[in-house]
């Protein structure tokens, strides 16, 4: 259930990028927040890096995820539970 505790401001959703990734909003994730509203605002980011209508392997998810934090498959996890990817049933191929 999403209520007020997500709502995000662009002052907070800056703050929290700029904490969470220090060489810039391109560059690798320092550490995975543990808080529910900035692991969002953490992952609202990540997902920018992906390109819509595009159907990847899981190959391809876990390259982009490496280059932006060294446990990936809990990012690819978290991506998936929190609704901002999708994956088939076999788990081969995934999607925004």
């Amino acid at each position: 259930m999403v209520d007020d505790r997500y709502a995000i401001t662009e002052a907070e959703k800056k703050q929290v990028l700029s904490t969470y990734f220090k060489q810039g909003i391109e560059g690798p994730l320092d550490i995975f927040p543990s808080k529910e509203k900035r692991k969002v605002i953490v992952l609202q980011n990540i997902i920018s890096r992906f390109e819509r209508n595009k159907i990847y392997t899981e190959k391809e998810v876990n390259e982009i995820l490496k280059s932006i934090y060294s446990d990936y498959v809990t990012i690819r996890r978290y991506l998936i539970e929190y609704g901002f990817m999708h994956r088939s049933k076999d788990c081969t191929t995934y999607w925004l």
